[in-house]
């Protein structure tokens, strides 16, 4: 399922949780922002999306990519 298309049922279902930034997955994962950086031109980490000039993260991939690292 492309990431538009869940979004798309999430926002229908009234279930949409706000896009995270990347402070916010800064704390979630305790880990410097620059390291998210760095995993983000490597390829490495949970996965992002720009809007616009900005880097957000959707909630529920940094946390399935989280508990595929167990």
């Amino acid at each position: 399922m492309s990431t538009a298309t869940r979004h798309k049922q999430l926002s229908k279902a009234g279930d949409f949780e706000a896009l995270w930034t990347i402070e916010q997955v800064s704390a979630f994962l305790g880990l410097p922002k620059k390291t998210l950086y760095q995993w983000r031109h490597k390829g490495y980490g949970p996965r992002s999306h720009r809007v616009g000039k900005h880097v957000r993260y959707f909630p529920e991939e940094v946390r399935s990519w989280v508990e595929a690292q167990g």
